[in-house]
C-alpha cells in the first residue's frame, strides 16, 4: 500500500506500493490481483498536487495491441490482464516520481469508464443473457462491440472531446447489484463516475418511455455506491473521487436537487473518507456553484480553470472555508505546455481566498485526452517541442506549480518555460499575413451557393440518373496490413514513389471493382494513401506540425494522432486531385472526391490556443475550398466533405452554441459555395445527438447528408416525425461499422422501412454508419453486399407499390 502522508522535510522517503488491479478479467469472471511496486523520492515538504486521470492505452499504444491480440484470438485473457497491469503500475510510479500527491487509480478501463461503472452495477441489457455473477470478458465486450448475435450498445462522444463512450440502457425494472468487484489502489484517489452524471448520461432502454426519468433510479443505485465505498474504506483508502462533470451543463432545479439528494443519502457512507467532487470540461453555473458548496460529506471540489474562466470568478466570490480546492489550471485537452508565471500568479490569488493548507494544484480535466509523453517525439522540430507538453510533462508542470506555491520554486525550471512561452510568440513561423488578411475578410459575410437544393438535386439527378435509394459508402475500405506496410516503407523511403503509386493504385482499382460488383451506385476509391481523415490533410497544409507517438483513444482500441495547429493555414498545392482522377478514370459511374472538412480538422486536431478557434477554421476552410474547385476542374463532380465533428464541437452552455454553430456551418459553406449545381456535395457526421442542431445541419445546404443512426435505436429520425421539413439528401446509417457483426438484408430493410416511413423516398440513400477503415474484407464484403440487396429489394416494392 502507498503511503503518501505529508513527507517531512528534507527526509528520504521509502516507498512500497501496493495496488489492486481495475477490472482485472480472467475469461468469465472479473477478479483481483495485485502487483507492488518500489520506488523512492525526495520531498521537502507534503506539495498539494492533484490529477484528475491519465491516459490509458500506453506510451506506444501498448494496450491497443494487447486488446486486438485477444480480440482476435492470438493471446489469452492473462496476457491481456498482465499488459493492462505492467501499465497501471507504471503509471502510479510515474507519478510518485514526480511527486504528485493525490495519484488517481481506478481511471484504468479496458474499454470505457461509462461501460464500467455499467459493469459495476449490474446494468446490463437482457439480450447479453447475463444472469448474475462477476462480469466476464465475453459480457463486458460483448456490450461493448457487440457479437455474432447481438449488436452492441449506443456509443457517443463523452461531452464535447472525441472521446466516445458507450451509453447505459435503464429502466424502471432495472435490477442493480455489486456486479464487478473493483479494489483499487489505494491511497490513491480511487475514481468512481459519480452516480448523478451516470444516470444523466445514460438513454431510456429499448421499450421504455423516452420520457421515462432516469433520475428516478437514484435510490437504486446508491446502496451499490454505498457496497463500493465500504470495500474502499476497508482496504484503506483515504480520499475517493466522484466524477460529476455534468455539473458544468445547463441543469434544472430537479437535476440539481438530485445531487443534493444523493450526497446527503450518502453521507454517512461517505464518514471518515475524504470526498472529492470532481468537475471538468467548461464553467459550473452560479446555481450548480451553490449547489455544490451545500454537498453534505464532500471534502473538496475540483474545477477546469482553463476552460472555466467563469468559475474562477465565482470562486473569487467566495468559497466555503472548510473545503478543498482542487484548481484545474493544467490543460488537459491540449497539448501546449503551460504557461507557469501566469497559472502561478492565479494560484497566489487563489491561495489568498481558500487559504495555504487548502489550494490543491491539478489538470483541468484527465489526461486521457492529450498525447502520452514528448520523450517518444524523437523527430519533431525542437523549437516546436519546446513549446509543448503530453500527460508526462504536465504531471511535471502541476508537480513544479505546486512546489513554488509551497515556496520552492525551480528557478531554471521557471526559466526554461518562460523562454520557450516567448519563443512561440514571437516566432515568425507562425503568423502569414496573406493568410491572416484573407480569412479576416470572410467575418460578417455570408457564403452560400446561388441556387436552393432542390433545384440543385433536380439538375444532379438529370446528371447522373441514380436509381431510387442510391447506395454508396462513407470513404474508406479496410487498411490491410500489406497497404499500412506499403505506405511505412514509403515514408521510410525504402521504395520508391513510383513503386509506391503503383501500389496504390492496385489498391484503388481493387476497390473500385469491387463496388462494381456488388453493385453500389456511387463510390469511393478506398482512401489507401491516407493513414487518418485528418492527419492526411495536415500533412499538406501549413502550419501544422505531427508526431510519431502522439496518439489519443478515441473509442475502445481505437486510437488518434491528432495533428497540431502551431500556425497560420494555406495549401501550398492540390492535395487529393491526381488519387480521385486516377479513380474516376477506373469507372463509369460516379466517384466521390474524398475531402475532411474546417471544422472536423479543427476539432480533431490539437489547435493553437493564442488566437480564437474560429480563426483558425477559416484558415482551413480557405484551403478546403482550393481543393473542392480543383476536385470540380478536373472532372470530380460528386464531392464530399466530411463534417464528422461538427456537434462534437459544440460548447456544453446554451449560452455559446449560437456563436459557434454560426461560424461552425459558415466554415462549412465556405468551402463549396462557389461549385456549379450540377456537382453534387456530400457531407457525412459521426456519432452525436442531431435532433437539437437539426437547423444548423439545414443551414450548412450540402446536397446530401450521411449521419449515424444504428446505434441510436434511429433516435435522428424522430426529428423528422417531429415535422422538420428536410428538402436535401439524407443518408442515415443502416448498420454499424464498429462493430464486426454482419447485418442481414432482412434487417438492413426493415431499417430502410422505418425510415420510409418519415422520409421521402426521393431523398433517401442507403450507406453504412461510418467508413469502413477498421473493419476487415470479410466482414465489408457480405455486409455491402446485403445492403445493396436490401435496397434492391425495396425499390422493387416502391415501384409495384406505384
Amino acid at each position: 500500500m502507498s503511503q503518501f502522508s505529508s513527507p517531512i522535510k528534507g527526509v528520504s522517503i521509502s516507498i512500497s506500493l501496493t495496488t489492486r488491479s481495475t477490472f482485472s478479467f480472467s475469461p468469465s469472471l472479473l477478479r483481483f490481483t495485485s502487483h507492488t511496486a518500489r520506488f523512492s523520492f525526495r520531498s521537502i515538504r507534503a506539495m498539494a498536487s492533484h490529477i484528475v486521470g491519465y491516459p490509458r492505452m500506453g506510451p506506444k499504444r501498448e494496450l491497443k495491441f494487447a486488446l486486438e491480440s485477444f480480440w482476435d484470438g492470438k493471446s489469452t485473457a492473462d496476457d491481456l490482464q498482465k499488459v493492462a497491469a505492467d501499465l497501471r503500475s507504471s503509471v502510479w510510479k510515474q507519478m510518485a516520481n514526480v511527486g504528485i500527491k493525490f495519484i488517481p487509480s481506478n481511471t484504468f478501463s479496458y474499454y470505457d469508464q461509462v461501460l464500467d461503472t455499467t459493469a459495476m452495477l449490474g446494468a446490463v441489457p437482457s439480450r447479453y443473457n447475463w444472469n448474475g455473477g462477476e462480469i466476464g470478458f465475453d459480457v463486458y465486450f460483448s456490450m461493448a462491440r457487440g457479437n455474432a448475435s447481438v449488436p452492441a450498445m449506443e456509443m457517443t462522444k463523452w461531452f464535447d472531446t472525441n472521446y466516445h463512450y458507450i451509453v447505459p440502457e435503464l429502466g424502471p425494472e432495472i435490477k442493480f447489484s455489486y456486479a464487478s468487484h473493483k479494489a483499487l489502489g489505494v491511497d490513491t484517489v480511487p475514481v468512481l463516475v459519480g452516480p448523478v452524471s451516470y444516470l444523466l448520461l445514460s438513454k431510456p432502454a429499448k421499450g421504455v418511455e423516452k420520457s421515462f426519468s432516469l433520475l428516478s433510479l437514484i435510490s437504486k443505485i446508491l446502496p451499490v455506491y454505498k457496497e463500493v465505498v465500504a470495500e474502499l474504506k476497508a482496504a484503506g483508502a483515504t480520499w475517493i473521487q466522484f466524477d460529476e462533470p455534468t455539473l458544468v451543463m445547463d441543469l434544472d432545479s430537479h437535476q440539481l436537487e438530485a445531487f443534493t439528494n444523493a450526497y446527503s443519502e450518502l453521507e454517512s457512507s461517505l464518514s471518515g473518507l475524504n470526498v472529492l467532487i470532481e468537475t471538468y470540461f467548461a464553467d459550473v453555473t452560479p446555481e450548480a456553484y451553490k449547489t455544490l458548496n451545500s454537498l453534505k460529506g464532500v471534502t473538496g471540489y475540483g474545477f477546469d480553470l482553463v476552460r472555466g474562466t467563469k468559475t474562477l470568478e465565482l470562486v473569487k466570490g467566495g468559497f466555503p472555508l472548510d473545503k478543498y480546492l482542487f484548481a484545474g489550471l493544467v490543460d488537459g485537452r491540449n497539448i501546449w505546455a503551460n504557461d507557469l508565471a501566469s497559472s502561478l500568479t492565479t494560484l497566489q490569488t487563489l491561495e489568498g481566498i481558500v487559504g495555504k493548507d487548502k489550494l490543491v494544484v491539478s489538470t483541468s480535466c484527465s489526461l486521457l485526452h492529450t498525447a502520452v509523453d514528448l520523450v517518444n517525439e524523437t523527430k519533431l522540430d525542437d523549437e516546436i517541442k519546446s513549446w509543448l507538453a503530453f500527460a508526462a510533462q504536465k504531471i511535471v508542470e502541476v508537480n513544479a506549480l505546486a512546489k513554488a506555491l509551497s515556496g520552492h520554486k525551480d528557478e531554471a525550471y521557471f526559466s526554461s518555460n518562460a523562454a520557450a512561452q516567448a519563443s512561440r510568440k514571437s516566432s515568425p513561423r507562425v503568423t502569414n499575413e496573406t493568410v491572416q488578411k484573407a480569412a479576416d475578410g470572410l467575418k460578417g459575410s455570408d457564403h452560400r451557393r446561388a441556387t436552393n437544393v432542390s433545384a440543385r438535386l433536380g439538375a444532379q439527378q438529370k446528371k447522373f440518373g441514380l436509381p431510387m435509394l442510391p447506395t454508396t459508402t462513407i470513404g474508406s475500405f479496410p487498411q490491410t496490413m500489406d497497404l499500412r506496410r506499403v505506405r511505412r516503407e514509403y515514408k521510410a523511403k525504402k521504395i520508391s514513389e513510383d513503386d509506391y503509386v503503383k501500389s496504390i493504385k492496385e489498391e484503388i482499382n481493387k476497390v473500385v471493382k469491387l463496388q462494381e460488383e456488388l453493385d453500389i451506385d456511387v463510390l469511393v476509391h478506398g482512401e489507401p494513401e491516407r493513414n487518418d481523415m485528418v492527419e492526411y490533410f495536415g500533412e499538406q497544409l501549413s502550419g501544422f506540425a505531427f508526431t510519431l507517438n502522439g496518439w489519443v483513444q478515441s473509442y475502445g482500441s481505437r486510437c488518434v494522432k491528432p495533428p497540431i495547429i502551431y500556425g497560420d493555414i494555406s495549401r501550398p498545392k492540390a492535395m487529393t486531385v491526381s488519387w480521385s482522377s486516377m479513380a474516376q478514370s477506373m469507372t463509369k459511374r460516379p466517384m466521390k472526391g474524398m475531402l475532411t472538412g474546417p471544422v472536423t480538422i479543427l476539432n480533431w486536431s490539437f489547435v493553437r490556443n493564442d488566437q480564437p478557434r474560429f480563426e483558425t477554421c477559416y484558415q482551413i476552410a480557405l484551403a478546403i475550398k482550393d481543393e473542392v474547385e480543383d476536385l470540380e476542374k478536373a472532372g470530380i463532380t460528386v464531392i464530399q466533405i466530411d463534417e464528422a465533428a461538427l456537434r462534437e464541437g459544440l460548447p456544453l452552455r446554451k449560452s455559446e452554441q449560437e456563436f459557434y454553430l454560426k461560424w461552425a456551418v459558415h466554415s462549412f459553406r465556405i468551402t463549396n459555395c462557389g461549385v456549379q449545381d450540377t456537382t453534387q456535395i456530400h457531407t457525412h457526421m459521426c456519432y452525436s445527438h442531431f435532433n437539437d442542431i437539426i437547423h444548423s445541419i439545414i443551414d450548412m445546404d450540402a446536397d446530401v447528408i450521411t449521419i449515424e443512426n444504428s446505434r441510436s435505436d434511429e433516435k435522428l429520425l424522430s426529428v423528422f416525425r417531429e415535422g422538420v421539413m428536410y428538402g436535401a439528401g439524407i443518408g442515415p446509417g443502416v448498420y454499424d461499422i464498429h462493430s464486426p457483426r454482419i447485418p442481414s438484408s432482412e434487417e438492413i430493410a426493415e431499417r430502410i422501412n422505418k425510415m420510409l416511413a418519415v422520409l421521402e423516398s426521393n431523398i433517401l440513400w442507403v450507406n453504412p454508419d461510418c467508413g469502413l477503415k477498421t473493419r476487415k474484407y470479410s466482414e465489408v464484403k457480405p455486409a455491402l453486399s446485403n445492403m445493396v440487396a436490401a435496397a434492391k429489394l425495396l425499390r422493387t416494392q416502391l415501384a409495384s407499390a406505384k
